[in-house]
């Protein structure tokens, strides 16, 4: 599919959505709308649809909580359009009180990967003190780096900045990639 053939993508969060957000990604250069959420608000199980666009007419992935409202979450995410399952995404619970931390397991349930914040104290500041400090993942697989995710800075909209282009190998299944920027924005831009 050509939405996943970019190695560069920007995603923006709207502000202040009171019934659910939504969350638009689009090429590097915003000129281009490759993928659309539209969060519904008050679950107590997060059941993401990603579509193709704002008509929400294709249904591309779909991300999944396996239960309700748990510290460690695992996320499945599924290929719509094939109905394959792609892998996981599971949060360090503990570990992310203090440095956001993520493991990406592939469909047998094995770590084959890791997403974590830029740094321990960067992350201390940002809970603690001011949100102005943008936040910074690193994406690993097989413990080479395969992605940043950059927030711009915007204290009211979270906006990311995805670079997938360290990733030479192409290792990273890039349906995962989106899923991740699209799960931080959620569950990690509610501490903020």
């Amino acid at each position: 599919m050509q939405q996943y053939t970019f190695n560069k993508y920007f995603a923006k969060k709207s502000f202040l959505k009171i019934f659910g957000g939504e969350i638009r990604i689009f090429d590097e250069n915003k000129s281009k709308l490759l993928f659309f959420v539209k969060q519904k608000a008050f679950k107590l199980k997060e059941d993401i649809t990603v579509y193709s666009d704002e008509t929400k007419t294709k249904e591309l992935l779909k991300i999944k909580a396996r239960s309700v409202i748990d510290f460690s979450a695992i996320y499945d995410v599924v290929d719509m359009t094939s109905n394959e399952n792609i892998g996981s995404l599971r949060r360090k619970g503990f570990k992310s009180i203090l440095k956001d931390s993520w493991e990406i397991l592939d469909t047998k349930e094995q770590v084959v990967g890791s997403i974590d914040e830029d740094s321990m104290l960067k992350a201390i500041l940002r809970r603690f003190l001011t949100n102005l400090i943008p936040q910074q993942f690193l994406i690993t697989l097989n413990q080479k780096p395969v992605g940043v995710l950059q927030q711009t800075f915007n204290p009211f909209v979270p906006q990311f900045k995805i670079d997938f282009s360290s990733d030479v190998t192409n290792a990273l299944d890039r349906r995962m990639g989106i899923a991740i920027v699209i799960l931080l924005q959620i569950i990690e831009g509610r501490q903020q």
